[in-house]
């Protein structure tokens, strides 16, 4: 399993738009195959960071995802959301592997 972990600098002033963006997402990683474990919005602290980690069972499954989601209408229409409302600044995209017990 390969967690992927998105760390967003937002503008604090389009919150909602962000939201709204978080909401699109979640049901098109999860039509590709992926398990979402939601987005998190700045509450106490900085008013300019949001998270979202999805995870999928593979590197590979989620190579497949990146490559499908480039072709498919929805994700496209969410892309160009963000893209319109300008309510992502900039993103970091990093792996994790769980450790169980």
């Amino acid at each position: 399993m390969v967690t992927c972990y998105l760390r967003y600098i937002i503008d604090p002033y389009k919150l909602k738009e962000f939201e709204h963006y978080g909401r699109l997402w979640i049901p098109l990683v999860e039509k590709f195959g992926g398990q979402h474990h939601g987005y998190f919005l700045p509450s106490e602290g900085s008013n300019n960071v949001a998270l979202a980690m999805f995870s999928f069972a593979s590197l590979a499954q989620y190579e497949e995802y990146r490559i499908k989601s480039q072709q498919d209408p929805e994700c496209q229409a969410a892309f160009g959301y963000a893209e319109e409302t300008r309510c992502i600044i900039s993103y970091e995209r990093n792996f994790f592997r769980p450790v169980f017990g």
